[in-house]
């Protein structure tokens, strides 16, 4: 299942017999309830979720506006929320255990200086502090909580940034590409004995200072 805006105009994804795609608006729980009922419909079970929907807003914590506010917490979190719950209960009905892998921010509890993105970083630690509470609370059913947890990544959202303001990002002084990030949520969507945890794909970002 993939889901977003525009998904059904991708370029890089097409339906097939193991993908369908809906268009829709994730922080909107109606999308939600489109996605879990199509999953089980053409596939049969939720086994595994990637929350991978959000937004990320940088300027300064002053000019920030309520607009702003009330997107990131409707993209970032209710949207987490909402595919989350459905799926959940989906798992449980199906008594087999599961997997949900949440994409946070190295940023979310290692800010960089002059990296300035307060209000979006408040929901993307939300995000690795539930993925911990449902870890412990679903444990016992087998159901797999876990975040990864990317620095700067190579993808259209930094297209206007030079290349040296975002190797200054970690101590590797390198970029991470979208198919390490991908590896990284495989990797905890299979792991089954990991729940919990927040990996960090950063070049070493969150280690603090360098």
């Amino acid at each position: 299942m993939g889901t977003a805006r525009n998904a059904t105009k991708s370029k890089e994804l097409s339906p097939s017999d193991h993908l369908a795609l809906i268009d829709g608006d994730i922080g909107q729980f109606n999308t939600a309830q489109k996605v879990a009922e199509l999953a089980i419909n053409k596939f049969g079970s939720i086994d595994a979720v990637v929350a991978n929907a959000g937004i990320f807003v940088v300027k300064p914590f002053t000019d920030y506006t309520t607009e702003d506010f009330h997107a990131l917490i409707s993209t970032n979190l209710a949207g987490f929320i909402h595919i989350t719950q459905l799926a959940v209960k989906q798992m449980q009905a199906q008594k087999t255990g599961g997997s949900v892998v949440t994409i946070t921010a190295a940023l979310a509890d290692n800010p960089i200086a002059g990296v300035t993105a307060s209000l979006s970083m408040i929901t993307k630690g939300g995000l690795e502090t539930v993925t911990r509470h449902l870890a412990m609370e679903y444990a016992k059913q087998h159901i797999r909580f876990n975040a990864v947890a990317p620095g700067a990544v190579d993808t259209p959202l930094h297209a206007n940034d030079s290349k040296e303001s975002l190797t200054a990002q970690s101590p590797m002084a390198t970029i991470s590409t979208v198919e390490d990030i991908a590896s990284a949520v495989v990797y905890l969507t299979e792991a089954h004995q990991i729940t919990g945890e927040v990996l960090h794909v950063d070049g070493g970002a969150h280690l603090g200072k360098w």
